[in-house]
């Protein structure tokens, strides 16, 4: 059992062509996951073993809303950094995760930002061909009555000033778009390293998705890249989905549960206590 066990990871470090993806979606959808029923929403946890996902270490956490949901979403701000529990706990949210990119020496967003009309955050810095070329694939995430619609981006580069809704924000690059596979450039460490991901993702039926995939530990939870998410994505029955922030911001707190459900990796310890401050959240009322 060992020497198969040492023999799995060898050939998962020799190259990536080694992962059976077909394989490892069937793990994905036929996983005996976790799942608190709470109110108005589900929430999902599934800890793939070392080796087993990916060739790696994984956890996720899934926040699932169905259509005929009560619960509302909503974008918050702030011009301090703020974890997202106290984002959460401060508007009495039943759940949250982060949100978009921001400046962590400012504090403030990097991608555009309405909140109830207001103007937050734009897109720095401006270009014409991809507005903020670390986001290449970007695309807004529109709330109307607190459900959410993923916009792509017209030709002009001020676009989102144009757009009637309320609440948007924008992040990206986009993983799915109308159940086809965004390509993603492939020249980005950002895109090809395994890290901690955050993405929200819209199912046929109406149902919303957000999930929170934890990295930066080994043995426990790797990461993934963006190619991997969105084939998480994909398999978890989404026909749309965009990232948000990653990395050391990728939080989701749920009220009912406690708090902090995933292992947030500021502090590099494997618990709930590793929160990064970050300047909006994405909270379910």
């Amino acid at each position: 059992m060992i020497l198969l066990l040492l023999l799995l990871l060898c050939l998962c470090t020799t190259a990536t062509a080694q992962i059976n993806y077909t394989a490892d979606s069937m793990r994905v959808v036929d996983a005996e996951w976790r799942v608190d029923t709470l109110e108005g929403f589900y929430l999902k946890r599934y800890q793939f073993g070392e080796g087993s996902l990916f060739c790696s270490a994984q956890h996720l956490c899934v926040i699932e809303i169905p259509a005929r949901s009560h619960r509302r979403l909503a974008f918050v701000a702030d011009t301090l950094l703020t974890p997202v529990s106290a984002f959460a706990e401060r508007n009495n949210a039943y759940a949250a995760i982060n949100g978009s990119y921001f400046d962590m020496s400012q504090g403030n967003p990097v991608c555009y930002l309405r909140v109830n009309g207001n103007q937050i955050g734009e897109n720095t810095p401006a270009s014409p061909d991809a507005v903020n070329r670390k986001y290449y694939q970007h695309a807004t995430i529109a709330l109307n009555k607190g459900r959410a619609n993923i916009i792509l981006p017209d030709s002009n580069r001020r676009w989102e000033e144009q757009l009637p809704d309320s609440n948007i924000m924008t992040a990206g690059p986009m993983l799915i778009r109308k159940g086809n596979l965004v390509p993603q450039r492939d020249d980005r460490t950002f895109v090809t390293r395994r890290h901690n991901r955050t993405a929200l993702g819209l199912k046929p039926d109406g149902t919303t998705l957000l999930v929170v995939a934890d990295g930066r530990f080994p043995h426990q939870a790797e990461g993934l890249t963006l190619n991997e998410l969105k084939l998480i994505m994909q398999w978890l029955g989404c026909t749309d989905a965009i990232n948000l922030d990653g990395g050391g911001s990728t939080t989701m707190y749920i009220r009912q549960i406690g708090g902090v459900v995933n292992f947030p990796s500021d502090n590099h310890q494997h618990d709930h206590e590793g929160e990064r401050p970050v300047a909006n959240a994405l909270i379910l009322l």
